[in-house]
């Protein structure tokens, strides 16, 4: 009895898999082969027809690249099965791991779930131990090091904020998952450098590369230049990405001392990060540069000039009227809620950073998605794109005056609900947490509708806010303009609708 449950789950399983497999490939040709009855025991049938698609798969015969890892990553025997013969197309003998795994990538698209990718990454390890089998000790230890290159190149070419991993971190975070070894020091340095020196990227469809071409054609043909965004995988949302724009306008520029108070979702910045820096500050786009030497159009941005930059895009400036110890101190609060003071040399710099850094905001920044919707009564802030607004400033003002309308209706239902004294404290804190984010989004929202009643662009391109006025820039501080530009690495000021708690008026911490 036992051993007809197992054929027939196994049948079951094959079965489901082969119909997947038929809707996508248009074809009768395996299911020919499962009425003929051979699928009945999960062998030799199977093999012969997970060889057939396995086939299919690596040819790309009727089928997309994005479709390859959908049939080697179910979790099914049959899936196994094409897995296996799939993988014996590549001969990985004699290569180092780094160019095994980029060899494999240059057929498909890592595309799927976070399971099915590391069944595929699963059955890459395990072909690579065969075709290496003295090379590295188990094909646990290969697969350990396949996952370990792929988060280490989302650490160092992705879109994450702060600190990249360095060689010994990447060392130090190995350390005896080797069989309860070590893996070579030698071997660990060079796939770090390995990845370091040129990220793992996988084949695309050319519907997706024409649909990108076509794109940045369109840009240009509307006198901007085409994005060039690069994306981790599939889980990369476009509208995070912050571009590089040589002909960004620069709007202000100027010293300013710059201190951290809070990290992303208003949580307080440790104190050793905390210290005053001066930074020779660039207003360029909707992009704040902060550089250590002064601007210099023909000079290249560094790395850490790129990891200062700061986005601010439904960003609000406002004078910081809590901060005592230094005078001129304005409070730049990000959309992603990081919180930043600045130091300016006198009262009206402060106030012309102030306004050309919310007249920028309120210019350029795109309308809102909204909020993620869930199961659960938790407030969840709405994402907000780093895109530029398509609108023109007269439906950009339509726009704000919109939200302002549905904040300050939404603020006045709220406060009319207050809870109960009864109720439990979660309760209260995700009461008061909505009600610090309307009253802010009620403020911001009122200064982008005042500066676009009183000009908006002409605002930017005269001369209130900054002795620069608006100067029209074709050479990038990082870019030749001759070049396509790049994704910049700056910190990312977009609510990713964080469930992380932000300060709220209960325990909002005054800026020290």
């Amino acid at each position: 009895m036992a051993s007809w449950c197992l054929s027939y789950c196994c049948n079951a399983g094959v079965k489901t898999a082969l119909l997947e497999a038929h809707s996508e490939m248009g074809s009768t040709e395996i299911l020919e082969k499962e009425a003929s009855g051979g699928l009945s025991n999960c062998t030799s049938s199977n093999i012969e027809a997970a060889k057939r698609l396995a086939k299919r798969l690596y040819q790309l015969d009727r089928f997309k690249r994005s479709d390859v890892a959908k049939h080697l990553g179910k979790n099914n025997e049959f899936s196994k099965l094409v897995a296996e013969e799939y993988l014996k197309f590549f001969d990985f003998t004699g290569m180092t791991l780094d160019q095994s795994l980029r060899y494999f990538f240059k057929a498909f698209s890592l595309v799927g779930e976070t399971q099915e990718r590391e069944r595929v990454l699963v059955h890459f390890s395990n072909r690579y131990f065969y075709c290496n089998p003295d090379t590295i000790a188990s094909q646990d230890g290969v697969h350990c090091l396949t996952c370990a290159m792929m988060l280490l190149n989302t650490d160092l070419h992705g879109h994450n904020i702060g600190k990249k991993m360095t060689c010994q971190e990447f060392i130090a975070n190995l350390q005896g998952v080797d069989e309860g070894g070590d893996f070579s020091k030698d071997l660990l340095k060079a796939l770090y450098n390995s990845i370091k020196n040129e990220k793992l990227e996988w084949a695309v469809d050319d519907e997706e590369k024409k649909k990108s071409v076509s794109e940045g054609a369109d840009e240009k043909a509307n006198g901007t230049h085409p994005k060039s965004i690069s994306r981790i995988g599939s889980t990369t949302n476009p509208f995070l990405d912050i571009p590089h724009d040589p002909n960004a306008a620069v709007y202000k520029s100027g010293f300013l001392a710059r201190k951290i108070h809070a990290d992303m979702d208003g949580k307080k910045t440790p104190r050793g990060k905390r210290g005053w820096k001066t930074f020779y500050a660039v207003l360029k786009g909707t992009v704040l540069y902060l550089q250590k030497d002064e601007y210099k159009p023909e000079k290249a941005l560094s790395e850490e000039d790129l990891k200062n930059a700061v986005s601010v895009h439904h960003a609000l400036a406002s004078q910081a009227t809590d901060y005592e110890k230094k005078p001129n101190v304005l409070k730049l609060k990000t959309a992603d809620w990081r919180v930043l003071l600045f130091q300016a040399q006198s009262l009206e710099e402060m106030q012309g950073w102030i306004s050309k850094i919310n007249c920028v905001a309120a210019v350029f920044s795109a309308p809102p998605f909204p909020a993620a919707i869930g199961s659960q009564k938790k407030f969840s802030r709405p994402l907000l794109p780093a895109t530029t607004t398509k609108l023109s400033q007269e439906e950009q003002l339509k726009s704000h005056e919109s939200k302002l309308r549905q904040i300050t209706t939404e603020l006045a239902e709220h406060r009319s609900y207050p809870p109960d004294k009864k109720v439990k404290a979660k309760e209260v804190d995700e009461y008061k947490l909505k009600d610090h984010y309307l009253e802010f989004e009620k403020t911001r929202y009122e200064m982008y509708v005042r500066l676009l009643k009183e000009g908006g662009l002409e605002l930017l391109s005269g001369g209130r806010g900054g002795p620069a006025g608006l100067k029209k820039s074709h050479s990038s501080p990082s870019l030749n303009p001759d070049t396509s530009p790049v994704t910049a690495k700056v910190k990312r000021n977009v609510s990713e609708r964080k469930e992380h708690r932000p300060e709220t008026p209960s325990i909002k911490q005054k800026v020290t």
